[in-house]
């Protein structure tokens, strides 16, 4: 008897996505000012946010569209009320493969142990600097020690891999560059910095504010040793990941501004409201939380999946006359 083959999602250019990004909250308990306002920013109301079984429906439709990776994200996931339920209900999805988070690490000390005995194992930790002084004037808020010792508890946990997020902005940076490619080297996590992208709530982005790839590598290979590229990359992975020569130590780098990597884009988000988005700067969204709560089908829901993935644009354009800065800052999107 012949199998039908699995379906797949696949744009006009040719790109399957199997990975998809959850925002769980829109609410951040920091204010990093490459993602949020500093005072009064606007969240969404409580009602509007998609409750765990819907986001755990939303999974099961796509995971038959072929959807195999999922990453929670926020604001921060973690001032959302039992995120370990939700974990636990996703990882039970038979055909997901892997699950991470993207958190900030400040609620980590409370909650990593519940967050590792609910099967979470993947993890990227947000830190943009090693001076508590510049953790404040970067967030506008405490919580430096909190992080650390986050990092540190997950160590101990087991999780694996652990990765470090940094944001590279000019002005902030530069001098974490080379500490961060020392904490990578001396803790066994692998330091990626990203490229300050243009979804910041102030409008504070420019170019001359981006701290270039190309930029964070010679600095690294200069003063700490040369970075070389890691073997067997996933050419659809966002980040390019580098060691250092001597083996010790990772560092990624996420170059969406110098070295777009659209072509290759394998994801898909789903706003914390239920809005799907194709793209991380996308301008339209296609909206599967009306479906839900009107009584819609799963086949309603994968048909508006399909037209999302279908509409998809060749690239974000960002270097080009043409960009137009999506509508919602990065944490209404999700990270």
């Amino acid at each position: 008897m012949t199998q039908t083959a699995p379906e797949k999602l696949i744009d006009s250019f040719g790109r399957v996505h199997d990975n998809l990004r959850i925002s769980v909250t829109d609410r951040c308990n920091i204010r990093c000012f490459y993602c949020m306002p500093e005072d009064n920013p606007e969240f969404m109301q409580r009602e509007e946010i998609l409750t765990f079984e819907e986001i755990e429906r939303f999974v099961r439709v796509v995971a038959r569209l072929g959807v195999r990776k999922i990453r929670l994200t926020g604001g921060e996931p973690l001032v959302r009320r039992n995120l370990a339920t939700l974990i636990e209900k996703l990882l039970a999805v038979p055909e997901i493969r892997d699950l991470a988070l993207t958190t900030n690490g400040i609620l980590l000390p409370e909650q990593a142990a519940e967050l590792h005995a609910a099967g979470l194992r993947r993890i990227n930790i947000h830190l943009d600097t090693l001076d508590a002084g510049r953790f404040k004037l970067i967030t506008r808020r405490d919580g430096f020690e909190k992080v650390l010792e986050g990092i540190f508890l997950c160590k101990r946990l087991g999780f694996n891999p652990i990765k470090i997020n940094s944001v590279a902005a000019r002005g902030y940076v530069e001098e974490d560059i080379v500490p961060l490619g020392h904490f990578a080297r001396e803790h066994g996590v692998e330091v990626r910095f990203i490229e300050f992208m243009p979804l910041d709530a102030d409008n504070r982005w420019e170019r001359d504010k981006v701290v270039f790839a190309q930029e964070i590598i010679d600095k690294l290979s200069s003063e700490i040793m040369p970075l070389v590229p890691v073997p067997d990359q996933d050419p659809r992975a966002p980040a390019s990941e580098f060691m250092f020569e001597d083996g010790v130590g990772r560092i990624g780098i996420i170059a969406s501004v110098s070295r777009p990597f659209c072509m290759s884009c394998n994801r898909i988000r789903l706003t914390s409201d239920g809005k799907i988005r194709n793209c991380l700067f996308a301008i339209d969204e296609f909206d599967v939380k009306g479906i839900m709560r009107s009584g819609g089908s799963d086949e309603e829901i994968a048909e508006v999946v399909r037209r999302a993935v279908g509409a998809k644009w060749e690239g974000h354009e960002i270097n080009t006359a043409r960009f137009i800065k999506p509508p919602r800052p990065m944490y209404a999107i999700g990270g």
